[in-house]
């Protein structure tokens, strides 16, 4: 029995036209001899709707394009995910369900039992628990049908046992030929290496019998899903395993226990450029721009994000806007006039200084008598972001913010200046690991001058600034991060990892004080285990001190 694993890309709510893609699917699967295509988690609604459940006419519309996978079932059987009404009378309104569909008939529906509320996910706000664990029987061979986090109930994968009910337990009371787990399951660095393939594996060995794993693909706002779908033996084995970071489809004969093997990464740096640059054309796409505006400041940042832009979109939808101030130096504006060249992007010239002149002067008489200090600065990254937004509005264009993760923690960037923008693409990518993507985009194209990766990082807001003047070297404010914000330890557990006390102690407090900051920040891509935004909620009024 060959098996198709559809791992598709779905814009949320776009019901026939994610039909559109299951049916292309389907038609190739069929041609390639199966009998049976599994899609992802949701897959004709698209994976997180949020609070469009909250909208009946969502729900409703979603439901009129069953009679279209009836007749695609007419042909092949096929397993995808969609959203029905709990029967229930009581309880949420919805289940998230696995609908099992053959020769036009609904032959099973297995709702998800359980469902998160960790990190990013929130589905107890509007899914009601399913209560059995579904098999069914298909051409002789028996299978067990989970969603996503059916399966995660383990010690040594989540933090703890979250629920009190363990569907792969149930299904050890069956005799299955193979476990179906349709997900919708975010991306981070190292996911399906330290995450996904150990608890597949193991999966596998409890139930003894394969897990056939089909993943949803693609950006959706700051998730970016892999796809990577797969199989894996009782004995650890991936058999068959899909592409990342794009829409695929892999056929898998069940009676072989082989199938299709796509090349995986043999560097992780490889993966996030690639996890990046999905997120930054399906953002694009799905919201319909035409193209993106990137100030460039001739720092690493900047050019880093211009980069993946150019890969994401092609550099005729990419416009560089270089906007050089009072202390800005002229090598700054030679490396981004290069860096554009090189890309081949557009690349404009917008002086800030006459502007600069006027502000200070129009502000003059209330500041009177007053030393200039950080709001000087600040006039010139927010002039910047008028300019970059100026542009955005009239052309157009989504503007990328280029900001990174360790500055955005402790608040090295201004509000209604460098933080403008409607994506923040490296705002999940340590500085550290910015200069490694620097690196391994100019192994293959050379299109960031030497120059830019070298120099001291600046902000060039006042004569001779530089970045560690402020900050911790960046190597260890990033380590420190990871242990704080990715890990959660207190003050204390890191100061016995070693780590200096007073710069600890610093480091905390900017982060602690600038959540007001991240509060208004642009949807930040999400490529770390912790990130900015929907997963991390913190309170930014409160009296808990940890230093």
């Amino acid at each position: 029995m060959k098996i198709g694993l559809a791992q598709i890309n779905p814009l949320i709510g776009d019901f026939y036209g994610n039909v559109e893609l299951t049916a292309r699917m389907a038609e190739e699967a069929k041609q390639r001899g199966c009998s049976l295509v599994i899609f992802p988690e949701l897959s004709l609604i698209g994976y997180p709707p949020r609070d469009l459940l909250d909208k009946p006419s969502f729900v409703d519309s979603s439901m009129k394009v069953l009679p279209y996978l009836e007749r695609i079932s007419e042909k092949i059987g096929i397993v995808f995910g969609l959203i029905t009404r709990n029967e229930l009378p009581s309880g949420k309104p919805y289940r998230n369900t696995a609908i099992f569909m053959n020769k036009g008939k609904i032959i099973l529906k297995a709702h998800k039992r359980l469902l998160p509320f960790y990190d990013v996910f929130d589905e107890e706000r509007y899914f009601e628990p399913g209560i059995e664990t579904a098999t069914f029987s298909f051409e002789g061979f028996h299978f067990g049908l989970t969603i996503c986090e059916d399966i995660w109930n383990r010690e040594g994968i989540l933090p703890r046992r979250f629920y009190p009910v363990d569907p792969v337990e149930d299904l050890k009371k069956h005799r299955i030929s193979a476990a179906i787990n349709i997900a919708a399951s975010p991306y981070f660095v190292g996911k399906m290496e330290q995450v996904m393939v150990p608890l597949l594996s193991r999966v596998a060995n409890e139930i003894e019998a394969p897990v056939i794993y089909v993943n949803q693909v693609g950006g959706n706002d700051e998730l970016i899903f892999q796809g990577h779908s797969m199989v894996v033996t009782p004995k650890g084995e991936i058999v068959c395993r899909g592409a990342s970071f794009e829409e695929d489809l892999i056929v898998f004969d069940l009676k072989e226990i082989k199938g299709d093997l796509r090349i995986d990464y043999s560097l992780r740096i490889d993966q996030l450029i690639d996890a990046l640059v999905l997120g930054i054309r399906d953002y694009v796409r799905k919201c319909g721009f035409p193209g993106v505006v990137i100030g460039l400041s001739g720092g690493i940042d900047s050019a880093v994000t211009a980069s993946l832009a150019v890969i994401a979109l092609g550099a005729e939808r990419v416009w560089g806007i270089a906007m050089p101030g009072p202390y800005s130096s002229p090598e700054s504006l030679e490396d981004a006039e290069q860096l554009s060249m090189r890309l081949g992007i557009r690349f404009s010239v917008v002086p800030i200084v006459e502007m600069y002149k006027a502000t200070c002067d129009g502000l003059s008489e209330i500041f009177k008598g007053m030393a200039p200090d950080v709001t000087e600065e600040n006039i010139q990254a927010r002039l910047r972001g008028l300019v970059l937004m100026a542009i955005s509005n009239k052309f157009g264009l989504l503007l990328l913010s280029t900001g990174n993760k360790s500055e955005l923690a402790v608040g090295y960037c201004t509000l209604y200046g460098d933080m403008n923008g409607g994506l923040a693409v490296i705002g999940d990518v340590p500085k550290s690991l910015v200069y490694q993507i620097a690196q391994r985009i100019n192994s293959h194209h050379d299109w960031i001058p030497k120059r830019i990766i070298e120099k001291p990082p600046s902000a060039e807001l006042r004569p001779n600034q530089k970045d560690q003047d402020t900050l911790p070297p960046y190597d260890i404010l990033d380590s420190i991060l990871e242990l704080y914000v990715g890990e959660n330890l207190s003050f204390e557990d890191i100061v016995g990892r070693g780590f200096d006390k007073a710069t600890t102690e610093q480091v905390i407090r900017m982060v602690v004080k600038n959540e007001y900051k991240r509060r208004q920040a642009p949807p930040v891509l999400k490529v770390t285990s912790k990130a900015f935004g929907l997963g991390r909620r913190m309170p930014i009024a409160h009296g808990y001190k940890e230093v």
